[in-house]
């Protein structure tokens, strides 16, 4: 790597090749118990002073208010697991409830609810399994959607697959046509959103963490032999530089659409840490893991272009119609993103929960992004997470 200054050089090895995607801080469906023993929830930390500060600002909480949002998330995490083996057949879902800092669990029967609150979740009895709901999705997932619909996914909460569609388009004929075979697959609601999903890829600019072609984007996370990122980066084969110009390696692997991951390969004096770069916004971030968080807890972004940003866990497993094509198991988030932090890390305290797909807004609008699990992308090409 070429020497340009010291701190420069040291903030490229860790952005090119580090945990992350690109420039400051910012499921779907990735198993509950992860895939290797890196994969763990840390009994280290979950927060640094700087995810803190962040916190503070996009959240609106004090200093001892996010702390304490922190610690309930990881316990949510740590348990929901357990809460779904407990319910058995009879699981409707979960999510983590910031009002009052735990973990709830849907089920269908009264006879489960003993067994589930045993495990420290809350419980709510609904009518439909999370079974048969994935079901409805599923086959959802197999109909040609119009540029009108923006995306659709199972809400544990609502207890119905949330079918989503653009404002303006929602009187367009095969919009309606659309929804209408929706809701006869089962129990649909359809809600609005502001605009249509898009990838947030960009034209070469400079001082930012990786080129493919025209193209830039953002680094996700550190695996042993690259790093991982959005499959629309780059095809299997492409060359990657990096800010400086050099080569960092190749696309050994890329899906897009249906999926939207990729992952390249490291060398010419590249190296791979277990890190999520602040930039000067937030301190640099430990990654320790992979275990998902649940619906409704906090999560950042890093991205070379809009650095770092926090919001929610809106909803795991969606299928978001891109004008490309439908990519499926994504997660949605409020966190914002713009053009150029695709590919790059979402991060929940110091586990890694995804990289950028795309979105809709901006961060000084606001706005939606998605990210693919990064636990289906570690799973799929056989990689192993760097992990401090």
């Amino acid at each position: 790597m070429r020497r340009i200054t010291a701190l420069r050089t040291a903030l490229s090895a860790v952005l090119l090749v580090g945990a992350w995607a690109g420039a400051g801080f910012p499921s779907a469906s990735a198993a509950d118990t992860p895939a290797t023993a890196s994969r763990t929830v840390s009994d280290a930390p979950p927060a640094s002073a700087g995810l803190l500060t962040a916190m503070q600002k996009d959240f609106g909480l004090t200093e001892s208010q996010a702390r304490a949002r922190l610690s309930a998330e990881k316990t949510a995490t740590a348990i929901q697991g357990k809460a779904k083996h407990a319910a058995g057949a009879t699981y409707g879902g979960s999510w983590f409830d910031p009002s009052t800092g735990g973990l709830t669990v849907a089920v269908t029967s009264d006879k489960q609810k003993a067994a589930v609150r045993a495990t420290g979740a809350a419980v709510r009895l609904v009518t439909h399994t999370a079974r048969r709901l994935d079901a409805v999705k599923a086959r959802i997932d197999t109909f040609d959607a119009p540029a009108g619909v923006s995306s659709w996914h199972v809400d544990p909460q609502a207890n119905k697959v949330v079918v989503s569609v653009v404002a303006s388009a929602q009187d367009d004929n095969d919009v309606r046509a659309f929804v209408e075979r929706a809701r006869a697959a089962g129990p649909v609601v359809v809600e609005q959103t502001a605009q249509a999903p898009q990838t947030f890829a960009a034209g070469t600019v400079g001082g930012d963490p990786y080129y493919t072609g025209n193209v830039r984007c953002s680094i996700g996370f550190s695996v042993y032999g690259g790093f991982v990122t959005a499959g629309h980066c780059g095809q299997a084969g492409a060359g990657v530089s990096g800010w400086d110009g050099s080569a960092i390696g190749n696309f050994q692997g890329s899906s897009f659409p249906g999926d939207d991951y990729a992952w390249v390969s490291v060398g010419n004096g590249w190296w791979t840490v277990p890190v999520v770069l602040g930039w000067g916004t937030v301190s640099d971030q430990l990654v320790r893991g992979s275990a998902e968080a649940p619906i409704g807890a906090s999560i950042c972004r890093s991205g070379s272009t809009s650095h770092w940003h926090c919001g929610n866990v809106l909803a795991t497993n969606e299928t978001v119609n891109y004008s490309q094509g439908a990519v499926y198991q994504m997660t949605k988030t409020s966190v914002c993103a713009e053009p150029g932090d695709s590919g790059g890390s979402f991060i929940s305290g110091d586990q890694a929960q995804g990289v950028t797909s795309g979105g809709w807004g901006n961060c000084s609008s606001g706005g939606e992004t998605w990210h693919q699990p990064i636990n289906e992308i570690l799973n799929r090409y056989g990689l192993t997470l760097h992990t401090a």
